[in-house]
């Protein structure tokens, strides 16, 4: 079976075999390398918002905010559950992009305010 799944109002997950449906590493490679097209899209569009974070925030000082940490982190495993995908996978991965975006959201006010 091929799928193609809008994420976004812009963003589409090209053709792809379902994994359950692969039968070679070339229809698991073309899945994996689709999804990782449409992640990067989508992180592209994360960052955009912690740019606007950087410019809506009144002071540096409210960049780090460890319980919107732990929030994002919640929801994050619990939408996780709801789609079969492991909290040993979602949780280290969240938690690093989430202290990947704080830095960059630092680097912003700092280019843009600082």
């Amino acid at each position: 079976m091929c799928w193609s799944a809008p994420l976004s109002d812009s963003i589409i997950v090209d053709g792809r075999t379902a994994p359950g449906d692969c039968t070679s590493m070339a229809e698991v490679r073309q899945g994996v390398d689709a999804l990782d097209r449409a992640l990067v899209a989508l992180l592209a569009e994360r960052q955009g918002y912690m740019e606007a974070a950087a410019r809506i925030k009144p002071s540096r000082d409210v960049v780090h905010d460890d319980a919107r940490i732990e929030d994002v982190v919640a929801k994050v495993l619990s939408a996780a559950r709801d789609a079969g995908l492991s909290p040993d996978i979602a949780e280290p991965v969240w938690r690093l992009l989430i202290d990947r975006c704080i830095a960059h959201e630092f680097a912003t006010w700092d280019r843009t305010r600082g």
